[in-house]
């Protein structure tokens, strides 16, 4: 890997679908009542932005709306011009070229979707926020510090401009997650003192380097097997796991202190598999464990402890010691891939829209932390990352970045060299 410094390498109501649509300012113009079509933009039309792109139209029609797709940015020229003749995108609105995203943005899209892989998202978000667009963004939404505190400052610019922004942490959108947290915040479970997250599954595709294919392409294509492009997968599967610590707890954590390493992988430079511990202050701990190997027991969950009882994440075996009366919120049921769409168009269409900038940014960092933290064998501190300027990670840049793309300067990383912490 390619880490300079180190190594080489927000609520809609139950029955929002059943209310007319009101005027509502958005930045780009408004849409009112008798302009029921929202225009929106896809930038990155692999498997998940195809998905999100499906996912926005349904959750439309549910609040009553129809859709136009007015434009695809997606640098694999198949990809995008298949999306474009699904959904009936002219081709002269189909852009394929690392810039791509800059002309997608300047159409008269009111959405903006943003699914390429995640080291384009900060330059992606800046763009879009830039432009007057509502924006739906896949997590993680950074590979390194700095990307991470360029989406925050992001979001602070939408929170001006009223536009909103919602991510991929689809949990925060899912009905017994929402509960749970409810029942937390009400003080159900006591004080929270600590929790155990997993994402322990299978390998994921890999794909190895065609004869003739760039760098670039490559990396595109086999975005999931390098840090540069995805954050390792502690930082683009684990992110959910540590949303739900972070969002539960009510704060990210201090430090983090792990280990990880690499057995199985064919192509690229992540690891197989972490383990992290993360000090989130007053004595509350959390232990992550992530991993991407076949043929072992998978766990995909969160288990929260608290001084009066304990829960998993979504509700699951929720047990209090001494009962207490609580009372949660009405929620819509339903795919959360959907709902979380339905709650950014009815925040916006509400004039209240939703920013869930930060909350990503703020898990991305975390498992940001737990990577570094792996890949050096030392204790990485929040304010490393976040605040102190002499820290030798809060500049650490994973190369090539997003901006390196655009310029057509990317060298990709030797496969099967990875980060080794410690000295000999």
């Amino acid at each position: 890997m390619s880490q300079s410094g180190v190594s080489r390498r927000g609520f809609l109501k139950a029955s929002a679908a059943a209310v007319p649509v009101v005027a509502a300012i958005n930045a780009t113009g408004v849409y009112a009542a008798g302009d029921d079509v929202l225009k929106v933009a896809l930038i990155g039309a692999g498997g998940r932005g195809s998905g999100a792109l499906d996912n926005f139209i349904s959750a439309a029609k549910r609040a009553g709306l129809q859709t136009k797709v007015v434009a695809i940015a997606e640098v694999q020229k198949d990809r995008a011009e298949g999306n474009a003749r699904k959904h009936n995108v002219p081709m002269d609105h189909v852009f394929t070229d690392f810039s791509g995203y800059k002309k997608a943005v300047a159409t008269d899209a009111d959405y903006v979707i943003l699914a390429a892989s995640p080291n384009f998202r900060p330059p992606h978000l800046e763009a879009a926020v830039r432009a007057g667009k509502h924006v739906f963004m896949e997590k993680p939404v950074a590979v390194d510090p700095p990307g991470a505190r360029r989406i925050i400052a992001a979001g602070e610019l939408a929170k001006q401009k009223g536009l909103g922004i919602v991510a991929g942490t689809q949990r925060r959108h899912e009905k017994p997650y929402r509960e749970t947290a409810d029942k937390i915040a009400q003080g159900a479970l006591g004080r929270i003192m600590s929790a155990r997250v997993w994402w322990c599954g299978g390998r994921l595709w890999y794909r190895g380097q065609g004869a003739n294919e760039s760098d670039a392409m490559y990396m595109v294509r086999n975005w999931v097997s390098f840090t540069e492009m995805s954050g390792d997968h502690i930082v683009e599967q684990h992110v959910h796991n540590l949303d739900i610590a972070n969002w539960f707890i009510g704060r990210p954590p201090v430090s983090a202190l792990g280990f990880g390493g690499r057995a199985r992988r064919k192509t690229g430079n992540q690891f197989d598999f972490f383990s992290v511990d993360f000090d989130y202050g007053d004595d509350v701990t959390v232990h992550s464990m992530c991993r991407q190997i076949s043929g072992c027991y998978d766990r995909v969950a969160e288990y929260i402890v608290g001084t009066n009882g304990a829960t998993w994440g979504n509700g699951g075996s929720f047990k209090m010691i001494e009962p207490k009366s609580v009372q949660v919120g009405k929620y819509p049921e339903g795919n959360p891939y959907e709902v979380e769409h339905f709650d950014l168009i009815n925040s916006v269409r509400e004039g209240k829209p939703l920013n869930e900038a930060q909350a990503v940014a703020e898990a991305t960092m975390a498992a940001i932390m737990g990577r570094i933290s792996a890949y050096t064998g030392q204790l990485v501190r929040w304010s490393d990352c976040m605040s102190n300027t002499n820290s030798p990670y809060y500049n650490l840049t994973c190369t090539p970045t997003a901006e390196d793309f655009e310029k057509g300067d990317v060298t990709a990383p030797e496969d099967d060299v990875v980060a080794v912490p410690g000295k000999d």
